[in-house]
């Protein structure tokens, strides 16, 4: 995909196991990127490894410094602003009864608000150019909803739905707004799974098996490219069968 070499690319959640992989796939193919999150440590463990990205310390929570965010991370990426990948976000399980509210807007405003700050104020970056893409990840319980994540899964459920509301706003003006939605990947957040639920989950996915990263990267990957321009307001399911839509 040799489309991606003059392309720049804002990352969030860069550090986690799929941001990780979203990183190195795009970086194979001559990306120029921006790795945002919060750990010190794994940002510079990606810029290691990743010689020619940039990386940026950054939390999504802080609302109110989201649209200097994408001010500052364009600057750093020579003032333009080719495509946004929204993959941070995070969980705060419990039981809908004993879910405090805390838990409820933590969620929401980290995994809804936040990714739809960051959509907006890059799509006035790409009015800019005339062209660019959101890629925002969500998630296959955001389709079928899951035992103690009622606010997890509206959170994800939201995403898509936004996704769809500014894809039919933008499109004329070239900007491609579409969804990955990630069935159960390999990462940290599923190791800690107890092994009987574990098995429970894999006896579900027709494949028989839990996901790589590296599987969300390559949905990433193809719709960063020109060869995914046609394609607005979609969500691209990447769980081996577990959910068909």
């Amino acid at each position: 995909m040799n489309d991606l070499k003059s392309k720049n690319f804002i990352v969030t959640g860069a550090s986690g196991g799929i941001g990780n992989s979203i990183v190195k796939k795009l970086y194979e193919n001559g990306a120029n990127i921006l790795a945002s999150g919060t750990n010190d440590e794994k940002l510079n463990g990606l810029k290691s490894e990743f010689k020619k990205i940039k990386i940026f310390k950054f939390d999504i929570s802080n609302n109110e410094k989201i649209e200097e965010f994408i001010d500052n991370a364009t600057n750093e990426l020579d003032g333009r602003l080719d495509c946004i990948i929204n993959n941070a976000g995070i969980t705060r399980d419990n039981l809908g009864i004993r879910m405090s509210l805390d838990e409820w807007k933590k969620v929401i405003d980290i995994n809804l608000t936040s990714t739809f700050l960051l959509s907006k104020f890059s799509i006035k970056k790409m009015l800019k150019n005339k062209s660019g893409k959101v890629i925002n990840i969500t998630s296959v319980v955001g389709h079928t909803g899951n035992l103690g994540q009622a606010n997890y899964t509206a959170s994800k459920a939201g995403i898509i739905a936004m996704s769809k509301s500014l894809a039919i706003e933008y499109a004329k003006k070239n900007i491609n707004i579409n969804c990955v939605s990630p069935g159960f990947i390999k990462t940290a957040m599923t190791d800690k799974i107890d092994e009987k639920f574990k098995e429970i989950i894999i006896s579900k996915i027709p494949s028989a098996r839990l996901g790589e990263p590296e599987d969300i990267a390559n949905a990433v990957l193809f719709l960063s490219s020109s060869l995914s321009d046609y394609i607005n307001g979609e969500t691209l399911h990447v769980n081996g069968g577990m959910y068909m839509a």
